[in-house]
């Protein structure tokens, strides 16, 4: 056991700094998502923040694998997670999973090592790419199980898309 602590990454300041303002960021996204109103469809809580709606989604009349995210956020603090869910399977699971994400940045920042790890590049390298993945599978899974849901009648958001975040 002590092997592997010598051979661990030792951080240095600017690292660490980073580490924690990552952590500071996830605690202020899920600050934020506080602050909006979910929206009813599922999808478009994001349009709170200035943003305009999905160019995906209106183009396509189909929701793109982060329609729902910010929805799904915003389902989460509030503490529903079967709403989190219905809006965005790939938006809960990281809503779910910063938070100990969180607790694990500042762990590594205060003893200045990646906890369970050799390195830092290996977990956050497998962390944006399990995100992707899940983005990713959640979206096929939804193309899959209720195409109909997605398919807009005509140009703009899906208009039968609100049945997801119901």
């Amino acid at each position: 056991m002590e092997s592997l602590a010598r051979e661990r990454q030792r951080l240095g300041w600017l690292s660490r700094g980073l580490l924690v303002i990552a952590a500071v960021l996830l605690a202020g996204v899920l600050g934020l998502s506080r602050m909006l109103v979910p929206d009813p469809r599922g999808y478009g809580t994001h349009t709170q923040l200035g943003l305009r709606p999905c160019a995906f989604a209106t183009l396509s009349g189909r929701l793109c694998p982060t329609c729902g995210m910010t929805t799904a956020f915003a389902w989460f603090v509030r503490g529903r997670i079967d709403r989190s869910w219905r809006a965005n399977p790939a938006g809960c699971l990281l809503a779910v999973l910063s938070i100990p994400l969180m607790i694990w940045l500042l762990s590594c920042a205060a003893r200045a090592e990646p906890l369970g790890f050799r390195s830092l590049s290996g977990p956050l390298m497998g962390l944006l790419l399990a995100g992707c993945m899940l983005s990713l599978a959640s979206w096929l899974i939804r193309w899959t199980v209720s195409p109909a849901a997605l398919t807009a009648a005509g140009p703009g958001p899906p208009a039968a898309a609100g049945a997801i975040g119901r």
